[in-house]
């Protein structure tokens, strides 16, 4: 089977539920980034770019010979199926969908689904819905809002993300005396909440850290919080951390934690992958109850959750596992199972290739 994955970027780190569908998928993939003009197809050594616009110097509608281009790619490569990562991708690839007769299939992941902005430019998906084969949500947060958006129920395939099966090989030791978050610095994932939470937390034990890894527009206004809030010594920040270090830092920690929220304009999360992550090493999540993490995080049963911009009950939560180190293994153990017997990779990819057949 030759399989066409479109995706409006190539391969960013914090993309990596796209590179599992790339990686494990069966069949032939053919990775297809960019949109419109500068889409491309990746290892395609004979020419990467699939409009090259010195050839077309002469005509106005250059629109039209990229999508020429595209469909006489997709044809020479014998695409049976189609996978288009996120919603608005697919909308804008409507000019090319609509002259295909190749089944294709869209993969909502959660921006695309909540972001008012996005929705209302995508028409709410109206043609979308209308041409797609299937529409793939990983929550029923988010399945919620794709119905209500008017996709048929029969439509729509819920499949949350598994994590890397290596994470299941972590044997948490809860060794440090601290606390490990992930994630792009955005307003949906408000780090800026999960530093106030910790404030108090170090205030009663001043001897723990939280360490967050990523990058994003947040950034220097956290750093700025954390250095008005007098604990720059507790928090870390240790930018952009690959597989290997985040699960050494896993590892260690007494938890995972993040606090996110729905963001003024509408974005939310699908399901985290960080928090799949996590809880595959069995280690306890501190989050809250947004989207898809009480999907995969049962309260009191494999972590510890609370409503959206409660800091002061994240901070008890946090509070409660560093007093109760039983507690943080038994929630920790309990969550390796769930995530290894209901959300691993093997059952999100088998429910994907089900689909694209």
């Amino acid at each position: 089977m030759n399989i066409a994955i479109f995706s409006p970027n190539q391969n960013p780190y914090s993309e990596t539920f796209i590179q599992a569908h790339k990686n494990n998928l069966k069949g032939k993939i053919f990775y297809y980034y960019g949109a419109g003009n500068q889409i491309k197809l990746e290892n395609d050594t004979l020419k990467n770019t699939l409009l090259d616009i010195s050839q077309f110097k002469l005509f106005k509608r250059l629109s039209y010979f990229w999508k020429v281009k595209l469909l006489k790619s997709l044809r020479d490569n014998k695409i049976d199926s189609i996978l288009i990562e996120y919603g608005n991708h697919a909308h804008n690839l409507l000019p090319l969908l609509k002259k295909l007769e190749i089944p294709f299939v869209v993969h909502f992941h959660g921006y695309d689904a909540s972001v008012n902005s996005v929705v209302e430019t995508c028409n709410n998906y109206k043609d979308v819905f209308n041409l797609a084969n299937k529409v793939i949500v990983v929550s029923n947060v988010m399945k919620q809002k794709i119905e209500d958006m008017g996709c048929t129920k029969n439509k729509i395939v819920l499949a949350t993300y598994g994590p890397n099966d290596l994470f299941f090989n972590i044997k948490p030791t809860f060794s440090k005396k601290q606390f490990i978050s992930i994630g792009r610095f955005a307003e949906k994932k408000a780090p800026n909440l999960l530093i106030l939470a910790f404030s108090k937390v170090v205030a009663k034990y001043p001897n723990y850290v939280l360490k967050m890894a990523g990058d994003g527009v947040l950034l220097n206004d956290c750093k700025n919080l954390v250095t008005n809030l007098g604990i720059g010594n507790n928090v870390r920040f240790l930018g952009v951390i690959t597989p290997d270090v985040y699960r050494s830092e896993l590892q260690n920690s007494l938890a995972f934690v993040q606090h996110s929220i729905t963001s003024d304009n509408g974005d939310m999360e699908g399901t985290p992958l960080a928090v799949l992550e996590a809880s595959a090493a069995g280690v306890p999540v501190v989050s809250t109850y947004h989207a898809g993490i009480p999907d995969v995080i049962i309260h009191e049963q494999t972590g510890l959750l609370c409503e959206e911009k409660d800091v002061q009950k994240m901070a008890e939560n946090l509070i409660e596992l560093i007093e109760n180190k039983e507690l943080a293994t038994r929630l920790g153990a309990n969550g390796k199972a769930r995530i290894k017997n209901e959300f691993n990779m093997s059952l999100h990819i088998s429910k994907i290739q089900k689909t694209l057949n």
